[in-house]
């Protein structure tokens, strides 16, 4: 098929050695799936509900998180479909905005956004692995006591929220998780969509099961009446300003069990017929997991009570709340079937964690790849190994990821990594009218639905949450210490340059 559109003045320098086309539509939508469905669902509820929410407004921050990550699902099958290249959302933002602010998301990416979240989701499930091996704890055994990092001028003034640097057992599980995935995915392509499509299938299977057993078999009086009881669904809330804060706040935990749908454009060259099946992995992929997430829901719901007692003797007594380490899974679990219930549901966890980050190996590096061959990465990163996967992005994402597995727990590394998210995911579809603009008359074989209402609404929901989260004093520090990592990118992008243009002219001077 022709190109879609004329070359950028900006664009592309990749090579012409080639991607292995082997994902198929099946392929494609299971990895916006398995990207996605990790850990969070089965854990950030309990820090949801112990901001005071009520059910009702439980199931709300789910219900709109579905509705935000659809709208950006949308909005990004037309720039799929327009550049399917390895990279992605950098290629969109290159074409968009210009190299700047391809870099910025690139540096941001790699930093904080895609290592951060693997980082997160091998810490969860090394937590989880702690249900079926009590040693695997988040206890640290070696520390580095005088590196706590706690900065109040960006609004950490709570040492309990320092970052610790160290190594404790779940931390070492998520290490050696990373690099066994790593590995696999040197192997090829098609090694690790094996693994994608094979682990989304088992996870996804488990959530539904979870469901259906929770709102049947495992429905317990006491958590219907609790949750659903006359004026204990909606509670007793008032819509001040500090609740809408507190409110949007909560999405934090949402926002990123949705995150990484994202991710299927960063592989678009391996997938087939990319122009069509890649708006339809996006639109498919997040529509399932959305409506999984609310049902989810339902189902804890149904299960536990709201609000427990941490120190209760079961896990009914301790409820959504008091899960013990915000395992809500498992603890519905083990409310329904006991012992035996939560260690059934760890294991599905594990899986679904294990295959969660193999989406996010597999993707992140094709797009420092991309940045490589534009020369804004080490050049090495811009080269296919003999399986035709570029084995140096990789490994060097693999380096960085181990280094945040040792910086901090669960919750801190994904608030870092929402807000950033966040930023670059308001400035692609930005992007998405500025091309309308600029390239008009571009061949766009996918057009997206709504637009421009739908891609606007899309705009303002997700820079209302930004708002709402640099307001709330729990998620400030890292909100703002997410922001200041995409501006210090600046300066980096034209030392970077300047690197490159000097070895240039060394290069062709006598």
């Amino acid at each position: 098929m022709a190109s879609v559109t004329a070359p950028s003045d900006t664009t592309q320098s990749q090579p012409k050695a080639e991607f292995v086309k082997a994902m198929t539509l099946t392929d494609a939508t299971m990895l916006v799936a398995g990207s996605m469905i990790g850990s969070g669902i089965f854990i950030v509820s309990a820090d949801i509900a112990r901001k005071g929410v009520s059910p009702a407004f439980l199931l709300l921050a789910w219900i709109l998180t579905g509705v935000i990550t659809l709208l950006g699902a949308l909005a990004y099958g037309e720039l799929a479909a327009m550049f399917p290249r390895a990279g992605g959302q950098y290629v969109f933002l290159r074409e968009s905005m210009g190299p700047l602010m391809g870099f910025l998301y690139g540096w941001t990416l790699f930093v904080v956004i895609q290592t951060g979240t693997i980082a997160a989701v091998a810490v969860a499930f090394g937590r989880f692995l702690g249900v079926l091996w009590p040693a695997a704890t988040p206890d640290l055994f070696a520390w580095f006591p005088h590196a706590d990092v706690c900065v109040a001028a960006l609004g950490c003034t709570d040492p309990a929220n320092a970052i610790k640097l160290g190594l404790s057992p779940q931390r070492l599980v998520a290490l050696i998780s990373i690099a066994v995935l790593t590995w696999i995915n040197l192997r090829g392509i098609r090694e690790g969509k094996l693994v994608q499509t094979t682990l989304t299938v088992i996870k996804t299977g488990a959530l539904i099961l979870l469901v259906l057993l929770a709102v049947t078999v495992g429905r317990s009086a006491t958590a219907l009446s609790a949750n659903f009881g006359p004026g204990n669904f909606i509670g007793q809330v008032e819509l001040t300003g500090t609740f809408i804060v507190v409110f949007g706040a909560a999405f934090v935990g949402s926002l990123f069990s949705s995150d990484a749908w994202n991710n299927v454009t960063f592989a678009a060259a391996e997938v087939q017929n990319a122009q069509r099946n890649l708006p339809l992995a996006l639109v498919i992929g997040t529509g399932l997991v959305s409506t999984l997430y609310v049902l989810a829901n339902v189902g804890y719901l149904s299960a536990l009570p709201m609000v427990g007692d941490p120190a209760g003797a079961t896990a009914l007594a301790r409820g959504i709340t008091g899960a013990a380490q915000d395992r809500v899974g498992t603890a519905a679990m083990e409310a329904m079937f006991g012992a035996s219930g939560a260690t059934i549901m760890a294991i599905a966890i594990m899986i679904s964690t294990f295959g969660c980050n193999n989406g996010l190996i597999l993707a992140g590096a094709r797009v420092y790849y991309a940045m490589a061959c534009d020369k804004l990465f080490f050049r090495g990163a811009g080269v296919l190994n003999k399986n035709k996967v570029p084995a140096t992005a990789l490994v060097l994402q693999s380096i960085w990821t181990a280094v945040l597995c040792l910086t901090g727990t669960y919750g801190q590394l994904l608030d870092y990594v929402i807000f950033a998210a966040l930023v670059f995911y308001v400035l692609t579809t930005i992007g998405l009218f500025i091309l309308r603009a600029k390239r008009p008359n571009a061949e766009r074989p996918y057009r997206a639905v709504g637009y421009p209402f739908l891609p606007a609404l899309y705009i303002a929901l997700a820079g209302g949450v930004m708002i709402l989260i640099l307001l709330a004093p729990a998620s400030r520090f890292q909100a703002l210490s997410g922001l200041a990592i995409v501006v210090v990118g600046i300066p980096v992008y034209y030392l970077w340059r300047a690197i490159e243009d000097k070895s240039a002219a060394s290069a062709v001077s006598p």
